[in-house]
């Protein structure tokens, strides 16, 4: 039986509560449905998606925000080779645009990173916006010799070491290591790109 992680969080300026669980598989169709509304139908063809394609996320790294009795947030890390060297790949982090001002996205950051320095991972990577993900940690610092298995934004691609060094002399391209997903999930995944 799997332990299911739960955390309250009540947003500092409107007293609004909300709870950060482990991802369950009835917050599938859910989750599916906030990411199309926050990156659209054509989200699977973007570049990170190569590095979940076909996997599962890493072990305990899936997590659900709930806000009156409903999925309002979502994030994920997957297992990668980040050029010689183990890392996460956090993402995608989407909120419902009707929760963005409760810190929703911070609170599933926050908790996500620290599941997965619990855990004893090395490094997080992500595509975005560094502005935004800088107060977490992130920076361009020791991704200049990194590379996706796509066209993406060079000063987008960030990293985050949990444990000091762990990004040293990380150099190449980034791939997938984690689970392989079950078929039925892969075959979700192919129809939600065509």
């Amino acid at each position: 039986m799997t332990k299911t992680l739960i955390r309250l969080v009540a947003a500092a300026d409107s007293g609004a509560a909300f709870a950060i669980r482990a991802e369950r598989a009835a917050d599938v169709p859910a989750r599916e449905a906030l990411l199309d509304a926050c990156f659209g139908v054509g989200r699977n063809a973007r570049t990170c998606q190569r590095l979940r394609d076909g996997r599962r996320p890493a072990e305990g790294l899936a997590f659900s925000a709930i806000h009156q009795g409903r999925l309002v947030g979502t994030v994920r890390l997957w297992h990668v080779d980040a050029g010689g060297r183990s890392a996460l790949v956090l993402g995608p982090l989407a909120v419902d645009s009707s929760c963005r001002k409760l810190g929703v996205g911070a609170a599933l950051m926050k908790h996500a990173l620290a599941a997965a320095a619990a855990r004893g991972h090395g490094a997080v990577i992500l595509l975005g916006d560094e502005p935004y993900y800088a107060r977490f940690g992130f920076s361009v610092a020791k991704m200049d010799k990194l590379s996706l298995p796509g066209p993406f934004e060079r000063d987008r691609l960030l990293g985050l070491e949990l444990r000091a060094g762990a990004l040293d002399g990380a150099e190449g391209l980034i791939v997938a290591t984690g689970a392989a997903a079950s078929r039925k999930s892969s075959r979700l995944t192919a129809a939600r790109a065509a």
